[in-house]
């Protein structure tokens, strides 16, 4: 298979503006459009192919007909049929509500799901615009659970100012939301389980309140303050720096001047490049596609090689 490139879905959110448009040139329909599903496998929101031979194909019918040779033999015995990652570009005009994520035991329990480990990388921010991520101290379940009773919660979180190419990793449990101003590119676990627990007592369009989940959330919550979500990682061009290696997924950031060969034939996993930056072409063993900034392209596992053709491009490389 060629390099897959895929329809983005596109997703209206309370919270959403135009830069998917503005910055990344993706066909939004109006000036609420928060999200760019740029890789999904999740149902109801399947990726559908949209470049070369394969133009039309749905992403789950790849992985039904060919799991090993797109996902990669070790990725199909641990995930099975199911696409392990999703792949978004998020713009948030407002800030977005308060919440966290439970842990794969918690969200198989009570979700029949993976639990949500996610990661983002700041393509662009307005003057300052931040980012809640955690607590500012060590916080009781039962002083957390007052402050949501009180409407206090927003004195006991950790607010971090941001600009462009700042990354966050954003472990299950933590509270955390992306603030006004801010795009991002976010890599998590293929998993739709939010925990709202504050959002600004914000009306939807039809003048309701959305649904909060306080009571689920007291239990996965993770009340600890810690210093564990800013991501430093090297910005040497024309190689590959890694970012974050967890279970989950690995992410490496590439900035380069010049083109670069990878051999990737004992990689055993499918490879993601989001462009976050310039453009670049991208080939394997049995052809090519360009991305452009607020692109993304699917690499099947069962490739030899990877050449990625670029001057001033800015990738994140995606494994499992």
């Amino acid at each position: 298979m060629h390099p897959l490139k895929f329809n983005p879905i596109l997703k209206e959110r309370l919270w959403g503006g135009t830069k998917l448009k503005d910055v990344l040139g993706k066909p939004i329909e109006n000036d609420i459009t928060g999200e760019s599903w740029e890789l999904s496998a999740v149902e109801g929101d399947v990726s559908v192919v949209a470049n070369g031979d394969l133009q039309g194909t749905s992403l789950q019918k790849l992985i039904n007909e060919y799991p090993e040779e797109l996902l990669g033999k070790s990725v199909f015995e641990r995930f099975g049929k199911e696409f392990p990652i999703l792949i978004k570009f998020i713009d948030a005009k407002q800030d977005l509500s308060i919440q966290l994520h439970p842990n794969d035991e918690l969200a198989k329990k009570r979700h029949n799901s993976f639990g949500k480990t996610e990661m983002w990388y700041i393509m662009d921010a307005d003057k300052g615009a931040e980012l809640i991520v955690g607590f500012n101290k060590d916080v009781s379940k039962e002083e957390y659970a007052k402050s949501i009773e009180d409407d206090t919660l927003l004195e006991l979180l950790n607010y971090e100012t941001v600009k462009e190419g700042d990354t966050f990793f954003i472990n299950t449990g933590k509270i955390h939301a992306i603030g006004a101003g801010v795009l991002l590119a976010e890599i998590q676990q293929t998993s739709d389980i939010t925990y709202r627990v504050f959002d600004f007592n914000r009306k939807d369009k039809d003048g309701n309140l959305r649904e909060l989940h306080t009571e689920l959330a007291l239990d996965a919550v993770d009340y600890e303050k810690k210093d564990d979500f800013k991501v430093k990682y090297s910005v040497e061009k024309d190689t590959v720096n890694q970012m974050v290696a967890c279970p989950y997924f690995n992410t490496n950031f590439l900035e380069l001047t010049e083109d670069l060969e990878l051999d990737v034939a004992t990689r055993d996993s499918f490879t993601i490049y989001m462009c976050v930056g310039g453009s670049a072409t991208v080939e394997n063993d049995f052809g090519s596609a360009k991305i452009n900034k607020g692109e993304t392209v699917l690499i099947p596992a069962n490739s030899n090689f990877i050449k990625l053709i670029a001057s001033g491009a800015k990738l994140l490389e995606v494994t499992i």
